[in-house]
Parts: structure tokens; C-alpha cells; sequence
């Protein structure tokens, strides 16, 4: 893998990291209740785009494929990337999905908390790290039932995986990305500290 001076210049990497975001800025749980005759998913529960989200309006097929959606649009940006433009510009492509996911621009830079994109980043990288990932949020969401606590434990592990599986550059990359979700959580961290977060399956009214 490249070092970061050459990942992040040229006009490959310019080109991989629009076209990341752009696939990270599709809206996909709100345009699957929207398409499905729901409300607009932003109104209701946490007011978020994301699939915890669609699951509080009771549809767990529709959640599970916002899930699915959201974690894909992450992998596809990397693997289209390495593809298109080579693998040293690939880190590019998976901070563009990543961003495109929080900050998407048809939605006035309103987005999701990031943390199924960050998860079909991860599996474009490496798949070990992937499962790994989802075993631990299994493991948390068992225990406590608290998706955004299971969710931010997986992803402040996920940069030590990476090393740990010879890939430095892509764990300086889910440094990052690891700080930009605990941000996107920071509401859910002062409920989780209050003890109100509202648990796995459990109904919630907006704030």
C-alpha cells in the first residue's frame, strides 16, 4: 500500500474520493420507507437515516436491507476504486463513502452516524477484520443491547485488527474514521453515560 503522500494526490485520487462519496451520499433508509409508503425516517426515533433507525419503525426487513445498502455502498466505493484507478488510491474511495455517509449533500449535508459504511469500508480491506468487527459488536449488542455502544466499541478496536493484521495505512485510515463515528455518537454517549439510551428494539420518540 501506498504511503499517504501518494494515496492522497493526483488525480486518481481526487476522482476515487468523489466517486466514494458520491456512492456514501445515497440515502438508502430513507429512500427504502420512502419507496416502501413510510414516513420520512427522519421525523421519527432518532431523527437518523440509518438502519437502527428504519428498525423503529418495525420493519425489520427494511432495516436489515438499509444495513445491507449502507455496509455495501462502502465496500463497492473501495473495490471500484482499486479497480478503476489502483489499489494505492483505494484509501481515498473509503474515506469519500465514509464522509458521503455523514455528510451527504442531497440531504444538506445531514447524514447517517457512519457506522455500517464504516463496516463495508472494512470489509473492502479485509474481510478478517470485517468478521472480527462484527463479532464484537455481536458480542456488546448481546450483553448490553445498546446498538450505539456495540457500534462504538467495534469501531475504536477496528485500528488495532488492522495493525495487527500487518495493514498500517489502513488502520491510520480507521483512526480517523473510528473519531469521526464517536463524534456522530456524541448524543448517544451522554445517554449512554445518563442511562436513557434507548436499547435494541425498544420503540423511541425523537428528542
Amino acid at each position: 500500500m501506498s504511503d499517504w503522500s501518494n494515496i492522497f494526490s493526483g488525480w486518481p485520487s481526487i476522482a476515487a474520493l468523489a466517486l466514494g462519496y458520491l456512492l456514501g451520499s445515497i440515502p438508502f433508509g430513507l429512500i427504502f420507507t420512502r419507496l416502501t409508503g413510510g414516513p420520512d425516517i427522519r421525523g421519527i426515533g432518532s431523527g437518523n437515516i440509518g438502519a437502527t433507525n428504519v428498525l423503529r419503525t418495525g420493519r425489520k426487513g427494511l432495516a436489515a436491507a438499509t444495513l445491507l445498502a449502507d455496509m455495501l455502498k462502502g465496500t463497492a466505493a473501495v473495490l471500484l476504486a482499486r479497480y478503476l484507478f489502483g489499489s494505492g488510491v483505494a484509501i481515498a474511495a473509503g474515506l469519500g463513502a465514509f464522509l458521503g455517509h455523514l455528510f451527504p449533500v442531497w440531504l444538506g449535508f445531514k447524514g447517517g452516524k457512519g457506522v455500517a459504511t464504516f463496516i463495508g469500508v472494512l470489509l473492502g480491506f479485509s474481510w478478517i477484520a470485517a468478521l472480527i468487527y462484527c463479532a464484537v459488536w455481536i458480542g456488546i449488542a448481546a450483553v448490553t443491547r445498546y446498538s450505539s455502544l456495540s457500534g462504538l466499541i467495534a469501531c475504536a478496536v477496528t485500528p488495532g485488527i488492522l495493525w495487527a493484521l500487518n495493514k498500517p495505512t489502513e488502520a491510520a485510515l480507521f483512526v480517523v474514521m473510528a473519531l469521526l463515528v464517536f463524534i456522530m455518537h456524541r448524543a448517544n454517549i451522554a445517554r449512554l453515560i445518563a442511562g436513557t439510551e434507548t436499547k435494541i428494539g425498544q420503540s423511541a420518540v425523537k428528542p
